[in-house]
């Protein structure tokens, strides 16, 4: 983003103060956010100044045209498939399709997600907004809900991830691990001490075995043991 070398980014440099503006804006901006995102993710307490964020959003999305690229091409295959009734097809197997009314976005595991009612409005700038009904977060009343190309690549990504590890948990318990419970991407397992059919090291192999639908995947995993449930 700043155009600086990484191993300056450290404690006594005047470089450092850099890392806190990557840091909420690595947070903050990866589903289409602005300086609204930023805000909410806390830039103003933590030092950041209401003038910098367009410039902290601009040089991120310069960072990162790929991320920007998927935006684009999720809203465009979305709003073709609401026009013309039509499956649109992205790579890796992702598909855009209608079902009685509802968009449904097939995941590359075959599991998919449901947008009831979904079509587009003429939006407040005279735009073509997407359009679905669902249940307010805040109001829990069920109602007609905007979403966006960063919105729907949030829910795609989120729920790829999900498939991910309930592969992993899968593969897990299949090995014979007792698996008491899982937090968002983490798995807590209680195991026999000193046997080495249940070490951690394999536990984490387990993990990062990619699934037959995500070849090409890069999976990592880290853990540690304890004798009580902990965050490290």
């Amino acid at each position: 983003m700043f155009g600086v070398p990484l191993e300056k980014i450290k404690k006594g440099n005047p470089e450092y103060e850099l890392r806190q503006k990557g840091k909420v804006a690595e947070l903050a901006l990866g589903y289409q956010g602005g300086a609204g995102a930023l805000v909410q993710m806390g830039a103003l307490e933590k030092g950041l100044t209401e003038e910098e964020l367009p410039d902290i959003v601009s040089r991120w999305r310069q960072s990162n045209k790929r991320i920007v690229d998927l935006w684009h091409t999720i809203q465009n295959s979305v709003v073709n498939c609401l026009k013309t009734g039509q499956t649109q097809a992205m790579q890796k197997g992702i598909f855009f399709s209608l079902e009685n009314g509802n968009l449904v976005i097939t995941l590359p595991s075959k599991r998919q997600l449901f947008y009831v009612g979904a079509r587009l409005e003429i939006g407040q700038f005279n735009n073509k907004s997407i359009i679905y009904m669902g249940q307010n977060q805040t109001t829990k009343k069920w109602e007609k809900i905007p979403t966006y190309g960063g919105k729907l690549t949030e829910n795609i990504v989120q729920a790829v991830a999900r498939d991910c590890l309930a592969e992993s948990l899968k593969n897990l318990t299949g090995a014979g691990y007792r698996v008491l419970f899982h937090i968002h991407d983490e798995i807590i397992a209680e195991v026999p001490k000193d046997d080495n059919r249940f070490s951690l090291e394999n536990a984490i192999n387990l993990m990062c075995k990619v699934p037959e639908w995500a070849e090409g995947l890069p999976l990592n995993a880290d853990g540690f043991t304890s004798d009580y449930y902990k965050k490290e």
